[in-house]
C-alpha cells in the first residue's frame, strides 16, 4: 500500500504514514494529506486528486482496516518503512529508498508533459522554482524550442 500511494501521489513517506482514513474521500476521489489542525510548514502536505490505482487500492485496503491509518501492521500505525525499502532493494539488488518514489512521480508527470506548476502543486512545493530545477529535463517538450530556434 505504501508504494503504491508514494508511487501515485507523490508524498513523502512522513505524509503517507501519517495518512488517516477521514483524509480520504472517496466519493470525489480526492487525498488530503494535511492532517485537520496540522499546520502548514516547508514541507507542504497537499491535497490532491486520486487515481484509479490509488482509488482502487485504497477501497481494498479500506475492507480490512483495523485502525484509523491507512498504513498500519498488527493493529498499529507503521513508523517508518525505511528497513522495509532497505530490505528490498537489498533482495533486488537495486538501490532505492523511500523518497526515490516520490521522485520517480515527479519525473513520470514530467515525462507525460504535465505543466510544471501542476507537477508543482501536485508533489507541494511551495514555488514551481524547485519543481524546474529537478524535473523540467525530463518533459519531452523542455527546451524543444530552443532546439527548433536554432534550425535552418
Amino acid at each position: 500500500m505504501f508504494v503504491i500511494l508514494a508511487l501515485t501521489t507523490g508524498a513523502r513517506m512522513s505524509a503517507i504514514l501519517e495518512l488517516r482514513w477521514d483524509q480520504i474521500d472517496f466519493r470525489h476521489r480526492i487525498i488530503n494529506f494535511n492532517q485537520p489542525g496540522r499546520e502548514q510548514n516547508s514541507k507542504r502536505r497537499p491535497e490532491i486528486a486520486m487515481n484509479s490505482r490509488a482509488h482502487t487500492a485504497l477501497l481494498e485496503a479500506s475492507k480490512g482496516a483495523l485502525t484509523d491509518y491507512v498504513i498500519e501492521w498488527d493493529r498499529q500505525p507503521v513508523k517508518s518503512v525505511k528497513k522495509a525499502v532497505r530490505d528490498a532493494t537489498q533482495r533486488a539488488n537495486v538501490p532505492c529508498s523511500p523518497h526515490v518514489f516520490r521522485h520517480t512521480a515527479g519525473v513520470w508527470m514530467a515525462q507525460a508533459d504535465v505543466p510544471m506548476q501542476k507537477i508543482s502543486h501536485y508533489l507541494g512545493h511551495a514555488s514551481t522554482r524547485v519543481t524546474e530545477s529537478v524535473y523540467a529535463r525530463y518533459s519531452p517538450s523542455f527546451m524543444k524550442d530552443a532546439a527548433a530556434a536554432l534550425g535552418w
